[in-house]
């Protein structure tokens, strides 16, 4: 089984200007997800590549061991690109340039980096198991609940539940649901095949973590998690 572990960052970065390498703690963010890409490649014999079109990052990835020769092309550094197509872009150019073809994807968020070797093992050993999926990602257990206390604006102008909540009255009767924390996305080669846009597919699988993870998207969400690490208020190491 051969497996490629892509980690993502372009430059430009609006929400915290320069966050991808911004330190975090004396070390650059990007330092946590390759530190982890390489614990995981050494036990698969896995290798690491980096999207990115910032110079900057690329630099900065080589001195934290990460080096490569691919160069993200500027229609896929755009806001309004999805991640997908972004992988898939990298993932061709890898298996061209490697001669080979991959059978798992691993792609970890540089903005998200609390996750551990434990979640990815489980993740992917869930995603074998079951034959018929075409990937599994990293989820948290959501506080608010679309059947509860979440509502949207309906085609009457009034608002109301996002889900038809029916008899349910307390959050502790809703169904369970997740938040996306987009740590990290396993994927099965044939997903890159079958047309996607989004993780979200027929034959999705989640894994929702047991321990604290959110992303990175404003300040104040950095200033929240350099106080989580340098403080050692984490349960479990990054």
């Amino acid at each position: 089984m051969q497996i490629i572990v892509t980690i993502c960052g372009r430059g430009g970065s609006k929400g915290v200007p320069g966050k991808n390498i911004k330190a975090i703690n004396g070390k650059p963010l990007i330092d946590y997800t390759i530190q982890c890409a390489k614990a995981f490649a050494q036990n698969h014999q896995a290798i690491i590549t980096l999207s990115t079109d910032d110079n900057e990052i690329r630099k900065v990835a080589a001195d934290c061991g990460l080096h490569s020769n691919y160069t993200r092309p500027p229609h896929l550094a755009k806001d309004n690109i999805g991640k997908i197509e972004v992988i898939k872009e990298l993932l061709l150019f890898e298996e061209k340039d490697r001669n080979t073809r991959f059978d798992i994807i691993l792609d970890l968020d540089i903005t998200a980096p609390l996750r551990t070797q434990e979640d990815l093992e489980s993740a992917l050993a869930q995603l074998l198991e079951k034959k018929q999926a075409y990937n599994i990602f990293s989820v948290s257990i959501a506080r608010k609940s679309p059947y509860f206390n979440m509502v949207e604006k309906k085609t009457n102008g009034y608002f109301n539940l996002v889900k038809d909540a029916g008899t349910i009255f307390s959050r502790q009767q809703s169904p369970e649901v997740y938040e996306i924390n987009g740590s990290f996305y396993f994927y099965r080669r044939s997903f890159f095949d079958q047309g996607f846009s989004t993780p979200l597919t027929p034959h999705s699988l989640v894994f929702p973590m047991d321990h604290i993870c959110f992303d990175i998207d404003e300040l104040l969400d950095f200033e929240f998690m350099e106080y989580l690490i340098s403080q050692h208020k984490l349960d479990f190491d990054i």
